[in-house]
């Protein structure tokens, strides 16, 4: 290894070392966007200069968020960013989905259109494609059943059949129902309409109540029945 190597080694280095210290000391309070970033890169390459990876990445992805929201093949084409520095975005984006579902869960009874987007913008609110799911609850409001579907809206997916099923099997007594809308736009569709109120039907003949359809984006929610569509 030639002395300039080391050199740029032994520099490196020392700024993350640098970063880290900065982070246990005072938390991300005055980090920039692209710092954050190179943080989690040197999680996966601890060796490797990340600096100008984050950059471009906040640059390509529109800020934090964006890269946070990230594919991994997404963040793969930015220069300098591999299978191997990618983990340490991934991994954040997988613990703060684990956080969020089990700090809602035991604390917080999901019985207002708002607590219930606050839970789902978490499981399907940053999807690329149209996830559908259903919820379902015991007597006392208590999630028993928490079921995720892949794939368009089609007359299969949301067949009172498959919506139901679960909800039957586990003695369930109402159930709310959810897809995301990878377009950002919240605002329910004529579709969504009509097959709402077909599963409120099919839930009026089995027993079970329907008690919402939440559309969701990543940031923000529409609620049938707060929308008086139930």
């Amino acid at each position: 290894m030639s002395i300039q190597s080391i050199v740029k080694q032994h520099k490196g280095k020392g700024h993350r070392k640098r970063l880290r210290e900065k982070f246990l000391q005072s938390g991300l309070d005055g980090f920039l966007d692209y710092e954050v970033i190179e943080l989690l890169l040197t999680l996966g390459t601890p060796r490797k200069d990340c600096k100008q990876s984050a950059k471009e990445a906040i640059v390509r992805f529109k800020g934090l968020t964006g890269v946070l929201d990230s594919t991994i093949e997404e963040l793969q084409q930015v220069k300098g960013i591999g299978p191997s520095n990618v983990f340490g975005v991934k991994l954040f984006q997988a613990i703060s989905e684990r956080y969020a579902k089990e700090k809602i869960i035991p604390n917080k009874r999901l019985d207002s259109p708002q607590l219930l987007f606050e839970y789902l913008k978490e499981r399907i609110g940053k999807e690329k494609k149209e996830h559908f799911t259903v919820l379902c609850f015991d007597v006392r409001n208590n999630l028993i059943v928490d079921e995720v579907s892949v794939g368009t809206l089609s007359a299969s997916l949301v067949h009172p059949r498959e919506v139901f099923k679960k909800a039957i099997l586990n003695n369930s007594s109402h159930v709310v129902v959810a897809h995301n809308h990878p377009s950002g736009d919240s605002k329910p569709s004529d579709d969504d309409i009509v097959t709402t109120k077909r599963l409120v039907e099919a839930g009026k003949i089995l027993g079970i109540t329907v008690t919402d359809h939440l559309i969701i984006t990543k940031d923000k929610f529409s609620s049938l029945i707060e929308l008086n569509l139930i």
